[in-house]
């Protein structure tokens, strides 16, 4: 009978904690809904913020019936990345394609109320070792009216390095 007894604790408790996992699952789900909106505010071209040359811009866009925001880098009228948003089952993404040739794949880890999000390395298509260089972190964080503060770290030769860049709307 004590055994009986045991195994019910034990399946009540998995049981208890797939529930809990599936109620915590869905805050998540909702968390990167609300986030992704907040992107689509980011639409329009940016720059750096101090610049008066005007060489560089980034411009963001949606597509695909508002599902997809594009991140696009451009340097002397010319693309220079790509970053494309969007969700999957829940999760907010981000793909990076990188000047040198592959494609990071973040994932949405973490928002707060003060406006900033911030996105993780998931996985990677052609790159053969994780020291090679690539995107490796994203972050926004929403400042005043139209600036944003977004912060990225590049894995390069095995080494994290952040840099940030303060933007405005130009």
């Amino acid at each position: 009978m004590i055994k009986v007894k045991q195994a019910f604790a034990n399946c009540f408790s998995i049981v208890l904690c797939c529930f809990s996992l599936a109620v915590n699952a869905g805050d998540l789900n909702l968390k990167s809904g609300e986030v992704f909106e907040q992107m689509k505010s980011l639409r329009g071209d940016w720059k750096k913020e101090g610049d008066t040359a005007g060489n560089f811009y980034i411009n963001f866009s949606q597509t695909a019936r508002d599902t997809v925001m594009v991140e696009n880098w451009l340097y002397k009228g010319e693309s220079h990345s790509l970053t494309i948003y969007h969700m999957d089952k829940g999760n907010l993404l981000a793909t990076h394609y990188c000047p040198q040739g592959n494609q990071p794949h973040l994932q949405l880890t973490s928002s707060d109320k003060s406006g900033q999000i911030e996105f993780s390395f998931k996985d990677a298509t052609n790159l053969e070792d994780l020291n090679e260089n690539h995107q490796h972190s994203l972050a926004f964080e929403w400042l005043e009216d139209d600036k944003i503060l977004r912060t990225e770290s590049y894995m390069e030769n095995g080494e994290l390095k952040p840099s940030s860049i303060r933007l405005v709307r130009k």
